[in-house]
């Protein structure tokens, strides 16, 4: 096992920036996600600190060592691909010694090496047939047990379920959770779904456009997003945002919105944090997530409550994803089964010790 540490890592291939000054730091045994849409550098990264691809300038630090001049072979690093990348003439038994016989490491040992790994992903019963042979999930097994035979003191997985069906990739999120637990070894996983970030990694390191956006807990990321971009990436439906200012008339505080000129949404605040006070008359970004708003009996002219008409209602079994529009902001809302009709009014309360600001010129949170 091993602690990982990128410093100002930048990657460019001639006068384009893939990647711009990341930085991260991962300790010991630590599940690091990169997360972000295709095309923001995460896969790049990954193939940095395997070795696979040279940085133009920065340092990787795996157990205070700088490995950045050493051959992929040398850093004691595991890779899982997307692809799986078997040999499809070979046996799970052989796939899994490859490097191991490669490296010229005694017969006792390899065997030794594929007990011990077959029995932990339940390959024993497959050693003897060829990938043709397995399934999806079987195949991306004996990958993993690839990379696990060798010891590694990192793990990397470049997206390894993006090639399997919605109930593998839940069974295998599952698996690998639980491997993690067991083996307790340093892993960097990349992938564009939030659902696997959220419930495999320890830390999240968001990324778009070849920066880092945020670092931080899975739940941290989800409840105080940095910046609009990961207040928006993260989360399914997505967050809610409305662009407005806040008023103060005669005392009373109030966020109007900007999408109804002529009869614009108002929502009665109460005492502002600091950081908002000098926001005041100014445009700014009222955020919340679907599942902080619920249907409410008291007057819309109370603390975070309004009043909006049901557009459309998305059932998924165990819960109504309902668009609403708010004097012509849409707003869509997370309510129990069976909760709104179209055309219907509905009084919504948010929940304000959740609620989120961002400043509307750089969309950093304000609070």
């Amino acid at each position: 096992m091993a602690s990982l540490h990128i410093k100002n890592i930048h990657k460019n291939y001639g006068d384009i920036q893939i990647l711009k000054d990341i930085n991260i730091d991962a300790k010991d045994g630590e599940f690091l996600v990169l997360l972000g849409p295709s095309g923001c550098g995460k896969s790049t990264l990954l193939s940095a600190i395997a070795g696979l691809d040279d940085v133009t300038s920065g340092q990787i630090i795996v157990d205070k060592q700088t490995i950045n001049h050493l051959a992929p072979d040398r850093r004691d690093i595991a890779m899982v691909f997307q692809s799986y990348a078997l040999y499809p003439t070979m046996s799970v038994r052989e796939n899994l010694t490859f490097g191991m016989r490669v490296r010229g490491e005694p017969k006792e040992k390899q065997a030794k090496a594929v007990q011990e790994v077959a029995a932990i992903l339940q390959l024993s019963s497959l050693l003897e047939r060829n990938p043709g042979q397995l399934s999806g999930g079987q195949r991306q097994r004996v990958a993993i047990g690839r990379a696990m035979v060798r010891s590694p003191k990192i793990f990397l997985f470049d997206e390894p379920l993006s090639n399997l069906d919605a109930m593998l990739r839940t069974e295998m999120r599952d698996e690998l959770k639980k491997l993690h637990q067991r083996l307790k070894v340093t892993t960097v996983y990349v992938t564009h779904d939030q659902i696997e970030a959220m419930t495999l990694a320890t830390k999240i390191v968001v990324m778009n456009k070849g920066r880092v956006q945020q670092i931080g807990a899975p739940q941290d990321i989800y409840e105080k997003p940095a910046n609009i971009f990961v207040a928006t990436f993260i989360g399914s439906p997505r967050m809610n945002c409305v662009r407005g200012r806040l008023t103060n008339t005669s005392g009373a505080l109030s966020f109007v919105g900007a999408g109804n000129a002529q009869n614009p949404l108002q929502i009665s605040m109460s005492e502002l944090q600091p950081a908002l006070l000098k926001y005041i008359e100014e445009e700014i970004i009222f955020a919340f997530r679907p599942e902080w708003l619920s249907i409410s009996s008291q007057p819309e002219s109370s603390v975070g409550h309004f009043e909006a008409m049901v557009d459309v209602v998305e059932p998924t079994g165990a819960d109504n994803f309902v668009v609403f529009n708010a004097k012509d902001e849409v707003v869509t809302a997370r309510l129990d089964p069976r909760s709104g009709v179209p055309g219907q009014k509905l009084t919504l309360s948010i929940d304000m010790d959740k609620a989120l600001f961002f400043d509307c010129k750089t969309e950093s949170r304000i609070a």
